[in-house]
């Protein structure tokens, strides 16, 4: 009889442990999507309906995106009408498709680095002539499933703009449109697998002092790289001028030489945004 109970018990503990890990997967999850407030916001909202259009007249700040050419981005002109736009074509073709939009066709040098290529190309272009508040921000306009790093209830960059305070990002500087910690900025992330000594040496070198003030040489590096994620900020213009227009010809030019991929590349300048604008390393 001892040997069926061992069985069992093993058997039991083989299931346990798997078990487990899956909880702890789906609570991460849970987590990270912010799914409570999904649902509550989700009852009495039907996702046919649309948000009414706000009027008035463009205002002192700019909305930086990448998109695909494919991609529809209608949604920026419609519903951030107060704000300028700077939507960059990252993947052009020869002979753009048809567009009722008026804006001009922005393009990046390479597809390459995800947003960060738009990013950089869009400063670099327009440092001397920035609008008072920069909001860098994704293509898709909401999504549980696309956009769920959006930080508003239904993950909704409409209202993620539409309620951002100006006034907070000119104090500020800097403000990640992200609050959650989740994934990006828990203290287990902050050992960035990303962002290496080495990386971080290659992305900085030759630039600006300003990251390196508390230490005071260019060989310090951060034991941890921390930031929620996931590349959608705001800055104000003076904190973008802090640098030198060459310190972002710089990173554009890591993203454009390194050996890591679109996506590995894009991944290292997401972990660094805020340490660009002067953030401390771990923020």
């Amino acid at each position: 009889m001892r040997w069926p109970r061992r069985f069992v018990l093993g058997a039991s503990i083989i299931l346990l442990i798997p078990t487990l890990l899956l909880v702890r997967k789906l609570d991460e999850i849970w987590d990270q999507y912010n799914v409570p407030a999904y649902i509550q916001a989700s009852f009495g909202h039907s996702f046919q309906d649309q948000p009414p259009p706000i009027s008035g007249q463009v205002g002192d700040k700019i909305v930086i995106m990448a998109k695909l050419e494919d991609e529809d981005t209608g949604w920026v002109n419609e519903y951030l009408p107060t704000w300028q736009r700077a939507l960059y074509t990252v993947n052009p073709s020869s002979q753009p498709s048809p567009s009722s939009s008026t804006d001009p066709i922005l393009t990046t040098p390479l597809n390459k680095g995800h947003e960060s290529m738009a990013y950089l190309t869009y400063i670099i272009d327009n440092y001397h002539s920035l609008p008072s508040t920069l909001a860098f921000l994704h293509s898709h306009r909401s999504g549980f499933l696309s956009a769920w790093h959006t930080d508003t209830p239904l993950h909704s960059n409409i209202d993620a703009l539409n309620s951002l305070q100006l006034a907070f990002v000119q104090k500020m500087g800097y403000v990640n449109l992200r609050c959650n910690w989740n994934p990006g900025c828990e203290p287990a992330h902050r050992y960035n697998k990303h962002v290496t000594p080495e990386v971080w040496r290659s992305v900085f070198a030759g630039a600006s002092m300003s990251q390196f003030s508390q230490k005071g040489n260019k060989s310090y590096t951060p034991e941890q790289v921390g930031s929620a994620c996931c590349a959608q900020f705001a800055v104000s213009r003076e904190r973008v001028l802090q640098r030198p227009k060459k310190d972002y010809e710089g990173f554009r030019r890591w993203v454009l030489e390194t050996e890591k991929s679109d996506a590995m590349s894009g991944r290292v300048m997401e972990f660094l945004w805020h340490v660009i604008f002067g953030m401390d390393a771990v923020q």
